[in-house]
């Protein structure tokens, strides 16, 4: 499996720069997987083709403002980009001129209310920072940070909830699971109405959700682990449709992959919490997922072979191809596709 069998050209001016208002006005390319046939919809439209008794499956983790801007003592901007917890206050960290912070060394931030000392740099560049504050480190952040938009999204954003989804509960995520940004409360009261059950799973979101793969061998590739977890009522749910062949429909490719990695080896969904390194690419047995709701993705991405395995990569670059001569939207704050 190469990676240049997952390439294709997207012209720069297809990436959606701005959040659609309303969420759900965005434009929705409808997936069917069995015929292959597409159809050019509204991201409203999905109550169409969600059915009685589906089971949606949405990531509710809640983004953090991650990126925090400080300074050395002698006066030297530093960017710092908090990544994972590790311990109460120590996080491993992206360091924008990482090499111009010595161990023992500290930035502060705003008026000295958040410090942080380099105290170990990893093998892969990250850095371990401890954390030293008065007050509540959460409440500090939302204070001092700023919404850890992708590199590809240059416009500045006005309102940080726009990169948060309506429902975002829990977790310290460091990117939005951006297939839920297209729905709105009022939505999911209509898709209540309908008969779906919606039930939480929560996966922090890291970066490597943008990191491209580096190896033209996908299978040589190695995810970063994520922390998840699914809750008992979601379990309960989940394997009370499976058993009655109902589907299950995942919000977002982050939902899958909890899903999937929660599935025991009978395809029946664990009650659980853990990390995951889940890869899926196409030849992937799914045991939970039958649709998934999301975001067209990056050229090369380990997201882009998820989509490809869920349908059939040939037919999915079709759909790509026909997205980008629609002039479809892409990827975080583009337009969706909902795959049945």
């Amino acid at each position: 499996m190469l990676l240049s069998d997952y390439d294709y050209h997207l012209p720069e001016e297809l990436i959606g720069q701005t959040p659609t208002m309303p969420r759900d006005h965005s434009r929705l390319l409808v997936v069917d997987k069995t015929k292959k046939e597409i159809e050019h919809k509204k991201f409203y439209d999905i109550l169409d083709y969600l059915n009685e008794g589906d089971v949606l499956v949405r990531n509710s983790t809640k983004v953090i403002p991650a990126r925090l801007i400080g300074k050395k003592e002698s006066g030297a901007v530093m960017e710092v980009f908090l990544l994972k917890r590790l311990e109460l206050n120590r996080w491993e960290c992206l360091v924008r001129r990482a090499k111009k912070l010595k161990l023992d060394q500290t930035i502060i931030f705003g008026d000295g209310q958040l410090k942080a000392t380099l105290k170990e740099v990893k093998d892969d560049g990250n850095r371990i920072l401890e954390f030293t504050f008065d007050g509540v480190f959460e409440e500090i952040i939302h204070e001092l940070g700023q919404m850890p938009l992708p590199p590809y999204i240059t416009e500045k954003l006005e309102d940080g909830d726009r990169y948060q989804t309506v429902y975002a509960e829990k977790g310290q995520s460091v990117a939005a699971p951006t297939a839920g940004l297209h729905f709105t409360e009022e939505l999911f009261e209509k898709i209540a109405q309908k008969g779906v059950e919606v039930v939480d799973v929560y996966l922090e979101v890291g970066l490597g959700t943008f990191r491209p793969v580096q190896t033209e061998n996908v299978l040589e590739h190695k995810m970063h682990s994520e922390t998840f977890e699914v809750p008992e009522k979601t379990a309960e749910v989940v394997n009370r449709a499976k058993a009655e062949g109902r589907r299950i429909v995942a919000v977002g490719t982050t939902s899958v992959r909890t899903l999937e990695s929660a599935a025991d080896s009978s395809g029946k969904l664990m009650a659980t919490s853990g990390d995951t390194e889940i890869f899926i690419y196409p030849g992937y047995e799914f045991k939970i997922v039958d649709a998934l709701i999301t975001n067209f993705h990056l050229p090369k991405s380990t997201l882009l072979m998820l989509v490809s395995a869920l349908s059939e990569k040939d037919f999915m670059f079709s759909v790509y191809e026909e997205a980008v001569k629609e002039k479809y939207e892409f990827f975080s704050f583009g337009d969706a596709m909902f795959i049945y």
